[in-house]
This record gives C-alpha cells, sequence and structure tokens, in this order.
C-alpha cells in the first residue's frame, strides 16, 4: 500500500477528473515568446509534469494592459489560442489534464509594458511602493504608480477575462484559473490595504468581493462553473500588499463563492492552520491547499477533508517526475531558483527522471 494513498488517489474537481491529488502550482518562468504566444519550451516543460493530476499554467493575461513581466504568456488573440492548443495537445497526450490561470497584473507594472505608454490600472490610485519589476531592458525599476479603474470600465475589464476563457475553451484546456491571490489586480480589489474606492466595487468586504464574484461569473459562463477555479493568499504581504482583518474580508469571498459552485479554490496559506481552517469552515468545501506541504502533509490535510488536492510549486520544478517520486518514495532534488525566470532550456527542461 502506497504511504500517501489520500494524495496519490484519483478523484475529480468539478467536472475534472483527476488521475491523483497533485497538482503542479501555476508559476511564472518567464518563458513565452516575445509577442505572448506559448513558446515550445513551454509544451515541452508542461507535457514533462504530465503525470500531475492537474497541471496549472503560468499566470496569462487576458489583454496586454494586464502584463507586469517579460516573457509573460498571454490569451487576448485567436493567435494566441491556437498556440495554446498545441501546449493543451502535448498534455493530453501524455494522459494528462491542464488548467490556465488568468491573470491581470494590475498595478504590479511598469509604463513600458502598457500598450499606451500609460499608467497601469489598479483598484485605487495607491502604489506598491515596496515593488520593484524587471523591466523590458532588464533593470529593476519600481513598479509604476497606478491609475484607479472608473467605474464604467470595470465591466471591460471583467469582459477581457471572459473573452481569454472563450479562447481557452476553444485551445481545449479542460478548466480555467482565476489568479486572485498574490497583490495582482483582483486581490488589489478584494484587500482593503489597497481598496480605497467608495462605490459599489469598495468599503465593505462584501463590495471588495464583487470584481472577483463578476469575473468568476464571466469566466464560468464560457467554461462552465465545474470548470472554472480561482485562487486565494490572505495573508501573503507580496506586492505590498495587507488586509486589516483577512478572516472577515475572505471569510466573505468565500461564502459568496461557493454559491457559484465552482470546481475549485486553491488556497496559498502556508503556515496558518487557524485561518485556514476558519476559512474551510466559511466556505465549506475543500481547498487545494498551497502551502509548501510535504508529500506526508499534504496526504493528512486530504484525509482531514481541509484539502480535495495539494498543489506543489518548486518540487515540479526540479522534479517533472514528482508524482512517481512520491508512489515510490524517492528523494526529491533541489531546484536552482539561479534559473528560475531566466529563459531557455536550462533549469527548465533539464531536470532529470529519478533512475
Amino acid at each position: 500500500m502506497s504511504r500517501y494513498p489520500f494524495l496519490l488517489a484519483p478523484g475529480t474537481l468539478g467536472a475534472v477528473a483527476i488521475e491523483n491529488r497533485v497538482v503542479m502550482a501555476p508559476m511564472t518562468r518567464g518563458r513565452a515568446s516575445a509577442d505572448g504566444s506559448p513558446s515550445g519550451l513551454m509544451a515541452d516543460h508542461f507535457a514533462q509534469r504530465a503525470t500531475a493530476g492537474l497541471v496549472i499554467t503560468d499566470g496569462t493575461m487576458p489583454t496586454p494592459h494586464g502584463v507586469g513581466y517579460p516573457g509573460t504568456p498571454g490569451l487576448w488573440t485567436d493567435e494566441h489560442a491556437v498556440a495554446w492548443r498545441e501546449v493543451v495537445r502535448r498534455v493530453h497526450v501524455e494522459g494528462g489534464r491542464i488548467a490556465l490561470q488568468l491573470l491581470h497584473c494590475g498595478r504590479i507594472s511598469l509604463t513600458a509594458f502598457q500598450p499606451d505608454g500609460g499608467p497601469p490600472v489598479s483598484s485605487s490610485q495607491v502604489p506598491a511602493a515596496t515593488v520593484r519589476l524587471l523591466s523590458p531592458q532588464g533593470t529593476r525599476e519600481p513598479a509604476a504608480e497606478p491609475r484607479a479603474l472608473e467605474l464604467q470600465e470595470i465591466r471591460g475589464v471583467v469582459a477581457q477575462f471572459g473573452q481569454a476563457a472563450r479562447r481557452a475553451r476553444i485551445a481545449g484546456f479542460d478548466a480555467v484559473e482565476i489568479h486572485a491571490a498574490n497583490g495582482y489586480l483582483v486581490d488589489q480589489f478584494l484587500r482593503d490595504g489597497v481598496n480605497q474606492r467608495h462605490d459599489r466595487y469598495g468599503g465593505s468586504a462584501e463590495n471588495r468581493a464583487r470584481f472577483l464574484l463578476e469575473t468568476c461569473e464571466a469566466v464560468a459562463k464560457e467554461m462552465g462553473a465545474d470548470r472554472t477555479g480561482m485562487r486565494l493568499s490572505p495573508l501573503d504581504p507580496s506586492n505590498d500588499m495587507r488586509d486589516r482583518n483577512p478572516l472577515d474580508t475572505f471569510g466573505t469571498t468565500l461564502r459568496h463563492v461557493a454559491a457559484l459552485g465552482l470546481a475549485w479554490t486553491q488556497l496559498a496559506m502556508p503556515g496558518n492552520a487557524d485561518l485556514t481552517h476558519r476559512l474551510r469552515d466559511a466556505y465549506a468545501r475543500p481547498f487545494i491547499l498551497d502551502g509548501k506541504l510535504t508529500a506526508s502533509s499534504a496526504d493528512e490535510a486530504i484525509r482531514s477533508e481541509l484539502a480535495c488536492a495539494v498543489s506543489f510549486g518548486t518540487a515540479f520544478i526540479a522534479n517533472p517526475d514528482l508524482v512517481a517520486r512520491f508512489t515510490h518514495d524517492h528523494p526529491l532534488s533541489d531546484a536552482d531558483p539561479d534559473t528560475f525566470f531566466t529563459g531557455g532550456e536550462r533549469g527548465y527542461l533539464d531536470y532529470p527522471l529519478h533512475i
């Protein structure tokens, strides 16, 4: 019998049948082509890791205004969808399942990335004061001061997510995940450390959750709610983020999300078991947990119904055969952080399988 019977058991995420509960976490690796199309390297990378129960792609921009880093993929054109179709085909040929993650960086951007050279958008005109970003020229620059989205603009941004989800469906993705975490645009609406609005998208936790809920509805309209997921990170201070009452903000958000019947919520919550349990109770459904878990702690989280699956990031970088290593209790290789975002095959395609 496997040491990890719950982690390695088959299951379902909404309408998506998975062979095991080991999810490849979304990671931004900077390997897309200059026009935002996924590269052949990316197709090889995801195909190598297709034994994951579910592969989740790099954060993929629904609009050029959402770009915040070099080498990130997009899905705002039909040409992008054609390129993504080959990535999906490669994963499916290997027997895997793959979800596209949709990400709008919001204020985590530079004017150099904006198509019109203007300021990036956010919920409010609150800069990410501590953030330095890699420019197209390879220098580190302060994040640009954003402008607040006008009320009448918000519907258009929500529609961009929906349009990208339609292209994801056409490309053959099994599901779409909305990136509502880690200080990017959706999170900039959720948390009161950034959201200073006084209209229907600001103030109360319910109002601050409105942009996320409308985005979920737009994506679910294209993919089906049972093929739509989202990612949250209530305590993550990355990208100059904070919130005065995470339990209220995210408990309220999750109670509303639960009514939509999404396939999953991925919760990035390293090290805070109490809040994780409280949010699970508010959600009344288990999470995909992302929190630096080991195979053993992941198996226990699933056994206790805190999680329905567990996502692994760095472990999947260095171990394309991670599921096999868990199955046979083989040691894990260490990842080289110096190659995480450098482009090219090194540190991306050259990690060996266990012999």
